[in-house]
């Protein structure tokens, strides 16, 4: 099976839709590396009214387990906005966190190619500028042992997933074929995009350090801010009051949203 032929874009791409009133806002939500669209159950508390949340689920995990899991980033990419063409008829953001944002930013890219409905945000969380190198040595090529110590020392894994060879054996997978993705995804020099561009780092993280995440600023024509939250690299989930409080803070002035009080 090629890559093409494995990610296929009739499938259904909003896993665990949320919304709390009538929506005036949908955030599409991209999660990290190896990330289910359960990352962002989280947010489910703090969403306020007028907000829809609809999380991606991604080929290889969630209620998609049994799909292969991406193995090039460009089929990956076409597929997902063929899937999303029906979600964007209403005003929408993308956040991406992790390799979600690689994907979120592509995403918007090829949105404006195809002359869609463009975000009215792109929202971009704990990842490198993508003109940027890696800062790390590659783990997705590691072995399991290297890669379960990496996710742990990073808050990526629980302690208590280690009793469940089963379900860890599909987590791994999906993790290292995104990092694999993940590792390999640099632009000689910034492409900026029309909509206005949020960047989001966590004042504790290893991994995307803002000083790697302040060169997004360089990625749109328009308005941009950089906020540091509290947390380390998986601050949107362990942290995801303020998280959530933060992104729709600067939705706000756009469509009148803003935090739960």
């Amino acid at each position: 099976m090629s890559a093409i032929d494995a990610v296929t874009p009739d499938r259904g791409w909003i896993s665990a839709r949320f919304t709390v009133g009538q929506p005036r806002l949908r955030l599409l939500c991209l999660p990290h590396s190896g990330g289910s669209a359960a990352a962002f159950n989280a947010w489910r508390p703090y969403v306020p009214e007028g907000i829809e949340l609809a999380p991606l689920e991604l080929p290889g995990r969630g209620s998609r387990i049994a799909e292969p899991v991406p193995e090039a980033l460009e089929p990956l990419l076409e597929a997902v906005l063929a899937g999303l063409r029906c979600e964007l008829t209403m005003p929408y953001a993308l956040f991406g966190h992790s390799f979600g944002a690689a994907v979120a930013y592509e995403l918007t890219r090829r949105i404006e190619r195809d002359g869609l409905r463009p975000p009215t945000a792109l929202l971009v969380s704990g990842a490198r500028a993508p003109h940027l190198p890696l800062a790390r040595a590659p783990l997705s090529d590691g072995s399991d042992e290297e890669l379960i110590a990496w996710l742990s020392h990073n808050g990526g894994l629980p302690a208590a997933l280690l009793d469940f060879p089963d379900f860890l054996r599909d987590l791994l997978r999906a993790v290292r074929a995104d990092m694999a993705l993940a590792e390999g995804y640099r632009i000689p020099q910034p492409v900026t995009v029309g909509c206005p561009l949020f960047a989001f780092a966590g004042a504790q993280d290893g991994v995307s350090t803002a000083a790697q995440i302040e060169p997004w600023a360089a990625y749109t024509s328009a308005a941009h801010r950089m906020r540091v939250l509290p947390g380390g690299h998986t601050f949107p989930q362990t942290h995801p009051g303020p998280t959530l409080s933060a992104v729709l803070e600067e939705l706000g002035p756009f469509f009148g949203t803003g935090p739960r009080r």
